[in-house]
């Protein structure tokens, strides 16, 4: 069995496949987040916290064999290599460059989800204590306190259903809850579409640019989930 919300970030110019997999993972109980050069996977990993990575071999400007390389002087993030090219030498550059395993295209989700979870049961779990300190961009909330704040101002007014659906939402920090789970959750008369009208004012609060929010995000279909630094 996976570990619980697993974070994975899938690393890969074509849009297409990178969409397929983003889909099909979210559906077998993943957080995922898509990355389209490694670049872009460097950006989101100083953001966000990932146990897996998906890396695609063939990508401009860098490759995935180039972007592992480098990563691995900093991170020991678990690491799938995907390519097109199935030789012995293609393997073994990617398992000397810090690859955990290698999955040559084209090749069955299902096999994928299998080795992840195959390569997430073997890491160590850390002991860490809680963090009760959930930090988005300028703003933090604190789970035990229930305290919002924001850089420069200090303390801001939240209400109780929305101090609520921060805690529910930090305390499974990347796991989807659909709008009827969060309004069974929340109870005292809310209902799916009163969630989506406190969604869009929590949001108001916490993102840059709450159309197009980076960390109280929409699963398509499927519900909220947040996805804190």
């Amino acid at each position: 069995m996976q570990k619980e919300c697993a974070h994975i970030l899938v690393i890969d110019d074509d849009l297409r496949l990178r969409n397929l997999l983003q889909r099909y993972l979210q559906e077998n109980g993943f957080a995922v987040t898509g990355a389209y050069d490694a670049e872009n996977a460097r950006m989101f990993l100083k953001q966000y916290h990932f146990d897996l990575l998906i890396v695609d071999v063939m990508m401009p400007n860098e490759t995935g064999i180039e972007f592992l390389q480098k990563l691995r002087h900093v991170s020991d993030i678990p690491a799938i290599v995907l390519t097109a090219m199935g030789t012995t030498e293609d393997r073994i550059n990617g398992l000397e460059a810090g690859a955990d395993d290698y999955l040559p295209k084209p090749f069955e989700p299902k096999e994928l989800v299998l080795r992840i979870n195959n390569i997430l049961r073997r890491v160590p779990e850390t002991k860490k204590e809680m963090v009760n300190l959930l930090k988005m961009g300028d703003c933090t909330y604190n789970l035990i306190t229930k305290e919002f704040r924001r850089k420069n101002e200090g303390v801001v007014h939240i209400t109780p259903v929305e101090q609520s659906i921060l805690s529910v939402l930090g305390q499974k920090n990347g796991q989807i809850f659909t709008r009827e789970r969060l309004a069974e959750m929340l109870g005292a008369g809310q209902n799916p579409r009163s969630i989506d009208v406190q969604i869009t004012r929590l949001r108001k609060k916490i993102e840059a640019d709450s159309k197009n929010p980076r960390y109280l995000q929409t699963v398509r279909g499927r519900g909220y989930m947040l996805l804190t630094e």
